[in-house]
């Protein structure tokens, strides 16, 4: 099976573009890793009065850009590979069975590793 590995490298850094965006909005880059993402962390400004319930709500931004992070970043993390795959010659390829996964798929979910019938 031949895939226009152009098409879909560009379908991939949009993604990749895409999902730098959104995790921009609720987390940074680790300075001592520019690989890795942190949530953005809680203002600090100790010197504010606030009640009980700023605090609570602060924590709970917090916990859930954490939570929402780590699925963008499982996601980014798909498409770095994908793209990887398309330069070493072995995107396409399932990783279960090393059968070719359908263009149709690909189309759907350009990051796809699996066939489907590897992905149930």
């Amino acid at each position: 099976m031949t895939i226009d590995t152009k098409h879909f490298a560009e379908l991939l850094e949009a993604k990749k573009n895409q999902l730098e965006a959104e995790m921009s909005l609720i987390a940074r880059r680790n300075p001592a890793n520019p690989n890795d993402w942190e949530p953005i962390e809680l203002d600090g400004d100790n010197n504010r009065a606030v009640n009980e319930d700023e605090v609570a709500d602060e924590i709970e931004s917090f916990e859930n850009n954490a939570s929402v992070l780590e699925n963008l970043e499982a996601e980014y993390d798909k498409v770095l590979v994908s793209l990887n795959k398309i330069k070493d010659g072995t995107y396409g390829k399932c990783s279960v069975g090393g059968e070719d996964i359908p263009v149709a798929r690909l189309e759907v979910e350009p990051a796809a590793d699996t066939c489907i019938e590897h992905a149930k």
